[in-house]
């Protein structure tokens, strides 16, 4: 009973995580990406009209860019999936007798007797579905992927990738000087990279503080080093 209640936890536990990782991912781009854009455009041009086009356009194509990656990642975890389980599948009806061995090899490993071993594994071994999920994951490390989760991983990101990106966007909509504009996005964009690094690191225990500094730096490192090039740029 407290092993049953510890998986389910344990499963629960992890599609959590799942969908935390997608949202770090999105977020954690859609605030930093846009935001070197916009700061190195505004190195550039003084006119925010010319910003906000330039970056609603690439808030889309790197909303759906990270979302169809998101996809394609999922794909790929179910397809793995469903390639392995027909391979043990095959295995079990055809070499039968080294699946038995395996199964035993694992309850060896965890400490049961010959005896117990024995009585484990045949009883296992009476049912082939039984037998092949305990060997996916046991054996294998498989779990089965949520059938959803391709779609759900790309609807995560990208949405995520959209809520950041407005952010460093944001003064541009209403600032006509980008310069000015540039300003409060630096504020704005440097306190929330502050703010989502900071609960960010608190959920997957590193420590908030040096976390929430590292997220920081990084946004404002590739801010500088845009609006930097676009000045240089511009001086020739």
């Amino acid at each position: 009973m407290d092993t049953h209640l510890h998986h389910s936890h344990i499963e629960s536990h992890l599609k959590s995580s799942d969908a935390l990782r997608d949202i770090v991912i999105g977020m954690s781009d859609g605030l930093t990406v846009p935001f070197a854009l916009a700061a190195g455009l505004s190195g550039a041009v003084s006119s925010s009209t010319i910003i906000v086009i330039a970056g609603i356009a690439e808030i889309c194509a790197g909303s759906i860019a990270m979302g169809l990656g998101g996809y394609l990642a999922g794909k790929t975890e179910q397809d793995h999936y469903q390639s392995e389980i027909k391979r043990e599948y095959l295995e079990v009806e055809t070499e039968r007798h080294r699946e038995i061995e395996e199964t035993k090899e694992f309850f060896s490993n965890i400490g049961l007797s010959p005896a117990l071993q024995e009585q484990a594994t045949a009883e296992i071994a009476q049912d082939k579905h039984r037998w092949v999920n305990f060997m996916m994951k046991y054996e294998l490390g498989l779990e089965e992927p949520d059938p959803k989760r391709a779609t759900k991983s790309a609807l995560n990101i990208g949405l995520s990738y959209i809520a950041g990106g407005i952010i460093p966007l944001s003064p541009y909509f209403f600032i006509s000087d980008s310069s000015e504009a540039l300003k409060i996005s630096v504020v704005a964009t440097l306190g929330c990279l502050f703010i989502f690094g900071y609960f960010k690191s608190k959920i997957t225990g590193v420590n908030p503080i040096w976390g929430a500094v590292k997220v920081t730096l990084i946004g404002a490192l590739a801010a500088s080093a845009a609006f930097g090039v676009a000045k240089l740029f511009e001086g020739h």
